[in-house]
């Protein structure tokens, strides 16, 4: 047989087929495949339907990639833990952990860094090493399952993909996980309890549109006044906002769900009249609902948040306009796990 490989870098067509040239009946593919992602075992001497000799085959044919290492973790006041995690090669990841009356949501990530360069962002400041891959994405998942029922005795109930990197420049990771997370031969757990955020990539929008996965998705859209989005998340200087509203149209039409626009509101940047006006009349051209965020701030960046009744007003004038919106408050500042402080400080 052929140097060892990820096994878990298979999917279960690719297996069978690696089972049938080997003359070993495909069914046992479909075992192995269960093992691995439903019951999350990762050594073959585990597979105990399957014969010593079979398990041999599969240690010389194959390696397991290790699972992510917890490196360190800190709760914060209002219960939200945020884990270091380590990888295989070394790299740290941050994953966090938010319970609620209501929920328990995981916060994921889908690169080690960030390729992007938003100005407000304390991950942007890091240099992305590279995407993370499906297990390591699940495997994310299924360390928050535990650790859940751990430190509260609870079910994680969602999934977001918020965390570290941006999700749609590391598409087909997020999408073998999501397939994962919600198949019966994964996770079983519900699409509708996963939700996806980028940061505005149109070609990347419609592609995700096309896998039809019925996710929830988010946009980290903080202005919809063109220049200032310009300044304040430069990337997008090459994306116009006639580009980025048409590739949301197209999410809609193709999966029938409304995007939510995560909006954060800044003193002295898009706390006017001017900038609610904008959002008012971006959010009407596409079936949306908007999360009014709570600012986290970073150091070495220039952003101060908005005051409380800054939101409130916003808020109104949305809901005078027809426009769902909710005011969400930030979990986990004190420990830097807040959105946009995940950059491996602990």
């Amino acid at each position: 047989m052929t140097t060892s490989k990820d096994i878990r870098a298979y999917s279960l067509e690719n297996l069978r087929a690696w089972f049938i040239e080997q003359k070993i009946p495909a069914f046992r593919a479909n075992q192995v495949y269960e093992w691995l992602w439903n019951k999350h075992v990762l050594e073959f001497d585990s597979m105990t339907n399957l014969s010593v000799n079979l398990r041999n085959e599969l240690k010389k044919a194959f390696y397991i990639q290790p699972t992510l290492g917890v490196y360190h973790f800190d709760q914060s006041e209002d219960m939200t833990i945020k884990y270091a995690l380590k990888t295989h090669d070394g790299h740290i990841i941050e994953m966090v952990l938010i319970p609620s009356e209501t929920s328990m949501t995981v916060c994921v990530s889908s690169q080690v860094g960030c390729s992007l360069d938003c100005t407000f962002c304390a991950t942007a400041q890091l240099k992305r090493e590279r995407n993370l891959n499906t297990a390591e994405i699940f495997d994310q998942i299924v360390l928050a399952k535990q650790q859940a029922q751990i430190h509260y005795k609870r079910p994680l109930t969602n999934i977001v993909y918020m965390g570290m990197g941006e999700p749609l420049l590391n598409l087909n990771s997020v999408k073998e996980s999501i397939e994962l997370i919600s198949s019966l031969k994964g996770l079983g757990m519900s699409s509708s309890r996963i939700t996806v955020s980028t940061s505005g990539l149109p070609k990347q929008i419609k592609k995700f549109a096309d896998m039809n996965l019925k996710v929830n998705f988010a946009l980290s859209l903080h202005t919809a006044q063109e220049s200032l989005r310009n300044k304040i998340m430069p990337f997008s200087e090459k994306i116009p906002m006639a580009e980025l509203l048409e590739a949301l149209r197209y999410w809609y039409q193709k999966t029938g769900i409304k995007v939510t626009l995560e909006y954060i509101i800044w003193k002295e940047v898009n706390d006017n009249q001017t900038a609610t006006k904008s959002l008012i009349q971006f959010a009407k051209k596409v079936p949306s609902k908007v999360n009014l965020i709570e600012y986290n701030p970073v150091e070495s960046t220039p952003y101060k948040k908005a005051e409380y009744e800054d939101y409130k007003q916003v808020k109104t004038q949305l809901t005078q306009a027809g426009i769902t919106c909710m005011i969400r408050h930030s979990r986990g500042k004190d420990i830097n796990a807040g959105c946009g402080q995940l950059a491996l400080k602990f």
